[in-house]
């Protein structure tokens, strides 16, 4: 009586494949995430980060497992810090475009149409003033 292995069957074969090929890029992903988050980590000094680094690569199975024994609870900590302040650092660098670009000066321009439309200054000083607006130098 001979036993028949999964691998015998053609499917179950690519199945068995995409499994182990599957489990192998979650394992680099996994392994880059810690060495990302030995790097970021600010709590930690100089050698602490290069024993750490040290224990993930030169043993990395063991390594990991022990980093995320050891340090898994705040390493999600750490990453929503760090996600909260790009998502803080984005939106000033918005703000001061924003401020700085168009919208500041979409504004001016409307000013100053309102008060040519009004008759409070003449064509020509709408002119200069649009010049001043657009070249920046209000």
């Amino acid at each position: 009586m001979s036993t028949t292995l999964a691998y015998d069957y053609p499917l179950l074969s690519a199945f068995w494949t995409m499994l182990w090929f599957f489990l192998w890029v979650l394992w680099f992903i996994l392994l880059f995430r810690i060495i990302g988050d030995i790097v970021r980590d600010d709590t930690l000094g100089g050698w602490g980060k290069a024993g750490w680094m040290a224990f993930v690569v030169l043993l990395p199975f063991l390594g990991v497992f022990v980093y995320l024994i050891a340090r898994g609870k705040a390493m999600g900590r750490r990453e929503i810090t760090h996600a909260r302040k790009q998502q803080a650092d984005f939106d000033a660098y918005i703000r001061d475009a924003a401020g700085s670009g168009g919208t500041g000066r979409a504004e001016e321009l409307s000013k100053l149409s309102e008060l040519r439309s009004h008759g409070d200054i003449t064509d020509e000083e709408f002119r200069r003033a649009k010049e001043l607006v657009l070249s920046g130098s209000h």
